[in-house]
């Protein structure tokens, strides 16, 4: 069914055809990203390859999770801001449901989280931290200045967590150090200086501003704010996901401090549900969704849903009418690749504490996590398929 006008998308359409890509949707950002171009491009022609290109370059350049940015952006401008929601609800709501369940579950049969399955989950969740860091590492730190800032960025984290704990600061001055050592290391990187492709921005500069403000004043006024469990949860999520740079693999370290050393979710409970995001559809940030439900119940799981992806439809929003001009400053650019090298650094920490650690004294745990990382790695298994076997593996032997 083509699209009921020529340039402008109706939202429960935008809605029907998002939930359809957010059911079927395996494999992670880059493959959520082929497949809206498949959809969207090659099939509906509702863009060009060059419009298309500059969605992903600002979704890119962004925080927060690149492919339901991709998502939000083909939906603001295609139907304006309620395609936008349309289009996040849409995407997101399979993976979220599956994760509410879990956690439902999770909570309802605390009694299995000893199992062997969980011990499965933290060794499928060892591989795909693994993978996620060596692609990362080759794309975003491939050379001596990028390498050393990650090198850097795994450094301070480490070293203030040794010491003091994760806190959540740890990961936002390894960002911050980052964006520093990128102005003063790096080239000039990331997107290109071409025009828009013929992208069409259905919104207002002065729209665009009263977003990019609301969304600093949330990410300040939260901790002020933060008087009962519901603003606490919100505060969290929301901050995490303000403040991730790189994909949804690196909002890992970031949710392990708020989540766990803020003692609201146990650290076993913590990775089986991140080894569970690997086995549904759509976002890896409805783990989210699975933290939330896991501390407040179903009311927790949708605060920490909307919490999570609110900074990425405000920044989205906020940020597409100035893309073609923000990206032609080099400054940026090089704080931006910077940037994007430290959150390797970031996912180094949290690959060797807490995934690692959790598995490491347990004999046969180790060599399943091989097993999985070969699989996802060099047999290009689908991390879903690897995660179940896993889960089923470690209930028959661990």
């Amino acid at each position: 069914m083509d699209d009921p006008a020529p340039g402008r998308t109706a939202p429960l359409h935008l809605l029907r055809l998002f939930f359809l890509l957010g059911c079927t949707s395996f494999g992670g950002p880059v493959a959520h990203i082929g497949y809206f171009r498949e959809a969207f491009v090659a099939r509906r022609k509702w863009f060009s390859e060059a419009a298309y290109a500059d969605i992903v370059a600002l979704a890119q350049f962004l925080p927060g999770p690149a492919s339901s940015q991709v998502g939000m952006a083909i939906g603001l401008a295609r139907g304006g801001l309620l395609g936008m929601v349309a289009a996040w609800v849409g995407f997101t709501a399979p993976s979220a449901l599956l994760m509410g369940l879990f956690a439902y579950g999770v909570v309802e049969y605390g009694d299995l989280m000893g199992g062997g399955w969980l011990v499965g989950l933290k060794a499928a969740a060892a591989a795909v931290v693994a993978q996620a860091l060596i692609g990362m590492a080759k794309t975003l730190a491939p050379d001596g200045p990028r390498a050393g800032i990650a090198v850097a960025g795994l450094a301070a984290v480490a070293g203030v967590s040794h010491y003091l704990g994760a806190p959540v600061w740890a990961q936002v001055g390894a960002i911050l150090l980052g964006g520093v050592l990128g102005l003063i290391l790096c080239r000039p990187g990331g997107a290109s200086d071409e025009g828009d492709g013929g992208l069409t921005i259905r919104v207002s500069r002065g729209g665009a501003l009263t977003a990019l403000a609301l969304f600093a004043l949330l990410l300040a006024a939260p901790p002020l704010l933060a008087l009962g469990p519901a603003l606490d949860l919100a505060d969290r999520f929301y901050r995490a996901g303000a403040l991730v740079f790189g994909g949804g693999h690196v909002v890992l370290p970031l949710l392990e401090a708020e989540m766990v050393q803020g003692g609201l979710v146990a650290r076993d409970a913590f990775l089986a549900g991140y080894g569970a995001a690997q086995a549904v559809p759509g976002p890896l940030f409805t783990f989210a969704t699975y933290l939330g439900g896991a501390a407040e119940g179903w009311s927790g799981a949708l605060i920490a849903t909307a919490a999570i992806f609110l900074p990425s439809m405000l920044l989205t929003y906020g940020a597409l009418p100035f893309w073609a001009d923000l990206r032609r400053f080099p400054a940026m650019r090089r704080a931006l690749t910077g940037v994007n090298a430290a959150v390797v650094g970031l996912l180094a920490a949290a690959f060797a504490d807490p995934v690692l650690t959790s598995i490491i004294d347990r004999p046969l745990a180790v060599p399943l996590a091989a097993v999985c990382f070969v699989a996802v790695a060099i047999w290009r298994a689908p991390p879903w398929a690897v995660v179940i076997a896993a889960a089923l593996t470690g209930a028959a032997l661990l």
